[in-house]
């Protein structure tokens, strides 16, 4: 868990620093690197990134069993695509969240951050938590989702701003690898992410792209 928290946190401290560049405000209304998502629409999305989490940790322990990350992702992306409902609702509350415009959105996001470490503390790895879509799944596997949303999407703001970071720690890059790899091989199985892998000429189902 502590290894997991951590990762968390150093995404959700890269998110803040970036949501603060002023490249944000200057390219607020243009389109960003992702189909159908606007600049302000991501970084309204990057913020609930770290938000939902507290909001989760308010709702009641669940009973049901949880989920792992990658069975999350599984279902969450199943029958995505981006003219369905479920990907436009997820614009859509990206741009709720920018409404405020960038520079509240960056001081809600520092201010955000500040309550993570107390939050985190005050629960443990096994506390159950009912997520998007009805999900239930422990606080530990929740947490892998945020820091996979938080990496990617700080990479996809970055590009859409045209600006580089500081690196991520290593220990934050394996906690999303490797719930990325876990999503591959639950979608095609152990033998086609080996092919991905190892021998490309092989795969025949671009095993690695997953979201």
């Amino acid at each position: 868990m502590d290894d997991v928290v951590a990762a968390f946190l150093d995404a959700a401290s890269t998110a803040v620093r970036l949501l603060e560049r002023p490249e944000l405000a200057e390219r607020w209304g243009q389109d960003s690197v992702l189909p159908q998502f606007s600049v302000a629409a991501l970084a309204g999305h990057l913020l609930r990134g770290m938000t939902t989490v507290g909001d989760y940790l308010d709702g009641p322990e669940p009973s049901e069993n949880g989920i792992s990350a990658a069975s999350y992702f599984l279902t969450m992306l199943g029958s995505a695509s981006l003219s369905g409902p479920a990907s436009q609702a997820v614009r859509t509350r990206g741009d709720e969240a920018a409404a405020v415009g960038p520079a509240a959105l960056a001081s809600d996001a520092r201010a955000a951050f500040a309550r993570l470490p107390s939050r985190l503390a005050g629960a443990g790895s096994r506390r159950r938590l009912r997520v998007a879509a009805g999900l239930v799944m422990t606080l530990d596997e929740y947490l892998r989702t945020r820091v996979v949303e938080l990496v990617v999407h700080v990479d996809d703001l970055a590009t859409s701003l045209g600006v580089d970071l500081a690196p991520l720690q290593p220990g934050t890059c394996k906690v999303a690898v490797d719930a990325l790899v876990d999503v591959a091989r639950l979608r095609y199985g152990d033998l086609a992410v080996l092919r991905a892998l190892a021998r490309r000429e092989r795969d025949q189902v671009d095993a690695l792209r997953v979201l």
